[in-house]
């Protein structure tokens, strides 16, 4: 196979993946623990996760088929680690960057109920909106009120999703490796005025 035509294979894969994962919480939940722990085993799983045992072989099963978790064979208790992802999308001049972080907060999503009724109502695009703001927003350098406006929600809806994502923002901060690359909303808008 020529060096071109893997190359685009691995592409078209890893958006697969992404995909896969932004559409299963449970998957993104297992897939940011493994990123943040470093290595762990099916019984780090299931006791950090509450997850059944089969659910927990069947989902990193999943994810090493995805390419997105590694299995270390040679030891008589398979570890697992997590490959670092991230994907940039191009549309009309306009750029976007997935990566662990978002896959964090969708992960989230199911125990978090501001999350979770944000994707519901307005769809993972305005979550990964969100998060553009949560960025200045965790850092102090846009307040909650211009977020929520310029995110066009309700403001104490805003609020609690701005704070949900707080949490998220500390939490991968220092563990994405591409945490740099997401989009900080104060750098698009020049309306971010208080």
């Amino acid at each position: 196979m020529s060096k071109a035509t893997d190359g685009s294979e691995r592409a078209v894969n890893g958006l697969l993946s992404i995909a896969q994962l932004l559409e299963e919480p449970r998957l993104a939940r297992l897939y940011t623990f493994v990123l943040q722990e470093g290595e762990v085993t099916v019984e780090d799983i299931t006791a950090s996760l509450d997850l059944p045992r089969t659910t927990a072989y069947s989902d990193t099963g999943t994810l090493v088929d995805l390419g997105v978790l590694t299995r270390d064979d040679d030891q008589k208790t398979h570890t697992y680690s997590a490959v670092p992802i991230t994907l940039t999308a191009t549309l009309d001049g306009d750029e976007y960057t997935i990566t662990p972080t978002l896959i964090a907060a969708f992960g989230r999503s199911p125990h978090d109920q501001d999350l979770d009724l944000l994707i519901e109502k307005y769809g993972l695009g305005k979550l990964g909106a969100a998060l553009t703001y949560a960025i200045p927003y965790t850092n102090g350098n846009v307040s909650e009120r211009v977020a929520a406006r310029e995110l066009d929600l309700q403001y104490a809806f805003g609020v609690a999703v701005l704070q949900a994502l707080r949490d998220v923002v500390h939490e991968m901060e220092s563990i994405d490796p591409y945490f740099e690359n997401i989009q900080d909303a104060r750098e698009q808008s020049p309306s971010m005025e208080d």
